[in-house]
């Protein structure tokens, strides 16, 4: 396992934190974005079935060691602060990669800050999520997010304990490795026997009530520039049969949307999907590609700025 090396980005209200693998190599960089309860340690797989490429990963605000930045926490909040780790670390453009909330906060990034953004990948998230009918707004998020909301009220007497949750996890207790390992550790936050998960359960409130496509993201979810690749996890959260997308909503929104095109991965969860080698190399598979072509485009624009001060 590569640690990754830490930075932070100054943004509003304080510092971002992240971390970044192989912040040396060439080509254009990946900017992976996590998901509503996670930290950047959670691209450990991704980082490395992508060898040779640097790859920026922040804590996004109200979790990890971001969780003190104050609200609000809004996608578009969690965009502009994109911006800014981009400005930080003298990142013209990058390709971005959004896993569950953070496939949320890439559209909203590649809307506010096209010029930033040198392709995206959606991995289980960033197609709308409906609300369930006939909730109150404060009953959503634990409608749609259900033990994970309730993991952050949790607390833990030690970290063994709270490693212990995450064993017995019927979506992460079995892909158990050094680098699911890591990633529980870091989330760990407080002092025993009050420790607790990083992220803010007011942020979780906040931005899982904006997974719905309101409030113009339907509008940015169309707007981003193709090819949009999403990949589908065929089991849900718990990782139960029932997937957090049904195909069938995403083969309709495919027919609406030309720029989709959707890779099913069969056999993992929302979970598993990034955190095993097995759907990292899934991910990665349609990632590389990608870059591949990112690398192209940057030589040709390259080339053509030199021809243009000559």
């Amino acid at each position: 396992m590569t640690t990754p090396v830490p930075f932070s980005a100054p943004v509003r209200g304080g510092d971002l934190a992240g971390g970044q693998w192989r912040a040396d190599a060439s080509g254009v960089p990946v900017l992976a974005l996590h998901g509503i309860t996670a930290s950047h340690r959670a691209w450990h797989h991704v980082a490395d079935a992508l060898p040779g490429r640097r790859i920026v990963a922040p804590d996004l605000r109200g979790r990890g060691r971001s969780n003190a930045l104050p609200g609000p926490w809004s996608l578009r909040d969690h965009a502009d602060d994109q911006a800014r780790v981009l400005d930080a670390l003298g990142i013209e453009r990058a390709f971005v990669v959004g896993h569950s909330m953070g496939a949320f906060v890439t559209v909203r990034f590649a809307a506010a800050h096209r010029d930033r953004v040198a392709g995206v990948v959606l991995v289980d998230g960033g197609l709308p999520l409906p609300h369930p009918e006939g909730l109150a707004p404060d009953e959503v998020a634990a409608a749609v997010l259900g033990p994970a909301l309730a993991r952050l009220e949790m607390r833990f007497a030690d970290a063994d304990a709270y490693a212990d949750f995450w064993k017995a996890h019927p979506a992460i207790g079995p892909a158990w490795d050094d680098r699911v390992a890591d990633y529980v550790a870091y989330d760990l936050v407080g002092t025993p026997p009050e420790l607790r998960s990083s992220s803010s359960a007011d942020a979780v409130a906040q931005n899982v009530l904006e997974l719905d496509g309101s409030d113009g993201y339907d509008d940015d979810l169309a707007a981003l520039p193709a090819p949009v690749d999403f990949l589908r996890a065929e089991r849900g959260l718990l990782d139960q049969p029932e997937a957090l997308y049904p195909r069938e909503r995403v083969a309709a929104l495919a027919q609406r949307m030309p720029a989709l095109r959707v890779t099913e991965v069969a056999g993992l969860n929302h979970y598993t999907i990034v955190m095993t080698e097995a759907g990292a190399a899934q991910v990665a598979a349609v990632v590389a590609p990608r870059l591949a072509e990112a690398d192209a485009a940057a030589s040709v624009i390259a080339g053509a700025d030199k021809e243009v001060t000559r």
